[in-house]
């Protein structure tokens, strides 16, 4: 019976009080140590969303609180078409845990209606985090509806850029370079030579049976599972 009375009415004090019940030490250390400062089990904090369903008013409420735990928890609740263009473009300014912009670009800014809007805003953004989500657009754009985009210039912006890039925006911008390289067969030579030349993500670590973000490998390997 609460938990039906719960889903029927949730306001911002209750919704914050079910998120202190799944804080748990471990959990929180856990996290931590990749940036992100909430102690809730992910897969408790998904059932919690999926028990308050789509409440948007609330979702702007707990992301105004600020608070980790409760801005993944709007993420999980809000209605992104809802968003006004000033409204996504002022969360993506404040997101501070790495689980949250992750979030915020996968539920919110690549489902809003205004993300090509937002794409370009961003993509010119001098705020390189910012930056990174406009990238990250692109790449979800040059795999859905590339028609339009001056994919070689996105190329020559990547060879000349992503070296030096900061982490977030690198790796944006390598998703970028190895989805031109999947989707788009006359661009896949150059493509894996910018990777190859660049060597960004060459080391990085991957679990066995998973797919290397390394452009080269990635690029190769979706290729081979398409049988082209």
């Amino acid at each position: 019976m609460a938990l039906i009375l719960f889903v029927m009415s949730t306001d911002l004090t209750s919704a914050l009080e079910r998120l202190s019940e799944l804080e748990d030490p471990a959990v929180r250390a856990a996290n931590e140590k990749r940036g992100d400062d909430h102690g809730g089990n992910l897969s408790r904090l998904r059932a919690l969303a999926k028990s308050i369903r789509k409440d948007h008013a609330l979702a702007v409420r707990l992301w105004d609180a600020g608070d980790t735990a409760a801005q993944l928890l709007a993420l999980l609740v809000c209605t992104p078409r809802k968003y006004t263009v000033a409204e996504l473009d002022s969360m993506v300014r404040s997101t501070r845990a790495p689980k949250v912009h992750d979030w915020f670009v996968n539920y919110v800014a690549k489902k809003s209606p205004h993300a090509e809007e937002l794409r370009q805003k961003w993509l010119a953004d001098a705020d390189q985090r910012v930056a990174s989500v406009g990238w990250a657009l692109t790449a979800q754009r040059v795999v859905k509806d590339p028609e339009g985009l001056d994919l070689d210039a996105l190329l020559t912006r990547i060879e000349g850029e992503m070296r030096d890039a900061p982490a977030d925006l690198q790796w944006s911008m390598n998703e970028t370079l190895a989805q031109i390289g999947i989707h788009h067969p006359a661009l896949r030579a150059r493509a894996v030579r910018i990777g190859e030349d660049l060597q960004v993500l060459a080391d990085y670590p991957t679990s066995p049976g998973c797919t290397s973000p390394f452009a080269p490998v990635w690029i190769a390997e979706m290729v081979r599972r398409s049988g082209e």
